[in-house]
């Protein structure tokens, strides 16, 4: 039902549901642009930061592979479960569940004693994510009236982005001004307005809100991610061994016996029927290529900015800015695009054109100078981008019934994540062979190039030229 100006449904006489007050959408869209950016933040700051933490725990780089996959294995894993717990529980409920959750592991983080103690808050900020990210889109789905869900998920996007725009820039202040700790200590602000935010919006469930939830299924995936990210992050050091070996087989067979679990479950947090589409397959393979290459570059590009460039953190901050002002400033006219052409042209061109940005990346990585040697391959990569992922969210939204939209968006962030996770540890890996930080930069930049493309030709064959109303 729609929202009226203190997040009550409004009715006309005809016993209709009206349009929404502004007040009312405007509430929503804050709540749930300022809740997922606490996510969106916490990944790009950590990023400008890892060289930092890096340095102050003598740590190697297997180390900081895990300060970020730590978080982002419990976020692939259970972004499905959290999903499925908003449409059963209640979707305001379990975002706000996530928020505090995230809140007081940020806390932890920002006063960890040892490198230890932060990964483990790292692994608790990625359960509190793993509720309130896919809950911010479900909120939106349940709470926008249909005719205006696209403009509405475009703005989701776009000021998303605009919010987290100068997540690095501040991280990169903070790291040079303070210290690495302070990033995570910014999260307790935002969180505190997201919760005065959220009071005054109802709470709503999926049509079907009733059987256990799929504990069995969030186990075997969390143990089967994180089989494979320790195959993946160890294997430079040990080689082929038998820890590397077992790692890489055992989780392959759990993340088999995943699936083959979720095809028996009654109640599974990752219905296989909802892959009979070709278009939300094929969303969601697109997602898992441009994904998997854009958080491989990311990673990557910080070290070499900074270890091997010498800029300092805030200028290493400053220079991922185009990526997040374009996402900002174009993703809801992108959206709006999407919705008058079809979504398939954006998503072949976009793609195409992020490939170009991590090919002039990589062809461009032994140049220190921002204006020559990074700034043009992040115009590109910013560009490609915005035309792709406000058109690619309304895509996976629509290519669902209405009652799923929590399951959607929790499989959609899932396979996000789940690329992030993968990409920075097999990508490390090809950058670990590569014998220095420059050349390694240049492999993980090309291989992101022939992700993008091959997302661009997943696209053209699998998306249909209009969104299904």
């Amino acid at each position: 039902p729609a929202l009226g100006s203190r997040g009550k449904r409004v009715k006309t006489c005809a016993g209709r549901y009206d349009k929404p007050p502004v007040t009312g959408r405007t509430r929503v869209l804050a709540a749930t642009i300022l809740g997922s950016s606490l996510a969106f933040i916490d990944g790009s700051v950590v990023n400008v930061a890892l060289p930092a933490i890096q340095d102050s725990f003598g740590a190697g780089t297997a180390a900081m592979q895990w300060v970020v996959d730590a978080y982002l294995l419990p976020l692939g894993a259970l972004v499905l479960l959290g999903g499925a717990m908003g449409d059963r529980l209640g979707r305001v409920s379990v975002f706000l569940a996530g928020v505090v959750l995230f809140t007081v592991a940020s806390l932890a983080c920002g006063l960890a004693p040892g490198l230890g103690w932060l990964v483990l808050g790292r692994a608790v900020q990625g359960v509190g994510a793993a509720l309130l990210v896919p809950g911010s889109l479900a909120i939106i789905g349940a709470s926008i009236p249909a005719g205006e869900r696209g403009a509405a998920i475009g703005t989701w996007s776009g000021a998303g982005a605009l919010t987290t725009a100068a997540g690095p820039l501040l991280g990169g202040w903070l790291v040079d001004a303070v210290s690495w700790r302070a990033i995570f200590l910014i999260n307790l602000p935002l969180a505190a307005t997201v919760i005065w935010l959220v009071r005054g919006i109802p709470d709503s469930r999926g049509p079907a809100a009733s059987g256990p939830l799929d504990w069995p299924g969030a186990l075997l995936a969390a143990a089967g991610l994180g089989a494979l990210t320790t195959g993946f992050i160890e294997a430079p050091s040990r080689g082929a061994d038998t820890l590397v070996l077992l790692c890489l087989a055992g989780g392959a067979g759990l993340l088999a016996a995943f699936v083959a679990a979720e095809a028996r479950q009654p109640t599974p947090m990752m219905p296989l029927g909802v892959f009979r589409s070709a278009r939300f397959s094929g969303a969601n393979v697109l997602t898992l290529l441009l994904y998997f290459a854009l958080t491989g570059v990311l990673f990557q590009l910080p070290f070499l900015l900074i270890g091997t460039h010498g800029y300092s953190a805030s200028a290493a901050g400053a220079a991922l800015l185009p990526l997040s002002l374009l996402l900002g400033g174009l993703s809801r006219p992108a959206s709006r695009l999407g919705e008058r052409i079809g979504p398939r042209p954006l998503l072949v061109a976009g793609p195409l054109l992020a490939g170009a940005g991590f090919l002039l990346l990589g062809l461009r990585a032994g140049n220190g100078r921002y204006w020559t040697g990074v700034l043009p391959g992040m115009l590109a990569l910013a560009g490609g981008m915005t035309l792709a992922v406000a058109p690619l969210t309304a895509a996976v939204m629509a290519a669902v019934p209405e009652g799923q939209a929590g399951v959607a968006s929790g499989i959609n962030n899932a396979v996000a994540r789940v690329a992030g996770l993968l990409a920075v540890s097999v990508l490390g890996l090809l950058a670990a062979g590569a014998g220095d930080a420059t050349a390694g930069f240049r492999h993980v930049a090309y291989a992101g190039a022939v992700c993008a493309a091959a997302a661009a030709a997943v696209a053209a064959g699998t998306i249909g030229p209009r969104v299904p109303a």
